[in-house]
């Protein structure tokens, strides 16, 4: 829709003007906590899959163990990337992806390349529409839902999608974000793995990969 990428265009340039002087202090203190690179960039899927280079602020440690993998997220992330993540300011640096048309305000959140080939015909239509910053899903319990519901809610939100629901998620996610709810599903630093929706099949396994999906 074209006013949706109007009102991208405009929410992101602000954004980025008003918080230029708040993402310079988090760089610099997640060069001081963290060390450099100041910033975590990955691969993940946009819109119809394609790939996109994600940013976000770093909020884990590159500890590995003696055979060269990553060591579990909990172990990583430390206290700093909690305070991060819990408010969301991690997620700031996203507003580029949003100002170059790779990612949108509100739309279902990028997630890993390797879930590509595990979801079912219907959740992967959470592709038709780009990622985004904020969704339907992170308004409606976060990482405290379950696999199946967070897609089910992507995709609802790809056949109800509307330029007034954006402005509903949006507000909401002020909320949301103040309130600090559904940072963590119960047991995980952050969600666990997907793995499809039938289970894990037997003999898969996924790979490692340097900073947790979300």
């Amino acid at each position: 829709m074209r006013s949706k990428r109007i009102l991208d265009i405009i929410l992101s340039v602000t954004a980025l003007i008003l918080l230029c002087p708040v993402m310079a202090g988090i760089g610099a203190m997640v060069a001081l906590r963290l060390g450099r690179p100041v910033l975590f960039v990955q691969a993940r899927p946009g819109i119809g899959g394609r790939a996109i280079r994600v940013r976000k602020f770093r909020t884990m440690t590159d500890e590995k163990d003696e055979n060269g993998d990553f060591l579990p997220d909990d172990v990583r992330l430390t206290e700093f990337g909690k305070w991060l993540r819990s408010t969301s300011l991690d997620e700031l640096p996203e507003l580029w992806n949003v100002l170059v048309g790779d990612m949108s305000m509100v739309g279902p959140r990028p997630l890993l390349e390797e879930y590509l080939a595990l979801y079912d015909e219907r959740q992967a239509r959470r592709h038709a529409v780009p990622p985004g910053i904020t969704g339907w899903a992170q308004v409606n319990g976060r990482n405290a839902t379950t696999w199946e519901e967070r897609l089910e809610m992507d995709v609802w939100y790809v056949e109800n999608r509307s330029i007034w629901l954006d402005l509903r998620i949006l507000l909401m996610t002020i909320f949301t974000v103040f309130s600090r709810e559904g940072v963590s599903a119960a047991g995980h630093a952050t969600m666990p793995r997907f793995t499809g929706s039938a289970g894990r099949r037997e003999g898969q396994s996924c790979p490692k990969v340097g900073e947790s999906q979300d």
